[in-house]
């Protein structure tokens, strides 16, 4: 299994994060029923998915983690 660097991770994170932050504020200035809202909708709701994606990876990491720590091979664990 491949590990991320933390750093990395928390700095794509944090750009996704402020990604979304620009398209909630545009959206506010752009007419309901536009195309480019919908547009931003879509782009928004793309970035909670990787967040959760992320967020995902960084859990299974850290349960490997605790798992190699206690000496129970991941395979077991599993189960």
């Amino acid at each position: 299994m491949m590990k991320l660097d933390a750093s990395v991770m928390d700095k794509g994170m944090e750009r996704i994060l402020e990604l979304s932050a620009d398209a909630h504020i545009r959206r506010r200035w752009v007419a309901k029923e536009s195309p480019e809202y919908y547009n931003l909708t879509g782009a928004i709701a793309a970035y909670g998915k990787t967040l959760e994606l992320l967020t995902a990876l960084q859990q299974w990491e850290e349960y490997y983690a605790m798992i190699a720590e206690h000496g129970v091979p991941g395979e077991v664990a599993v189960c």
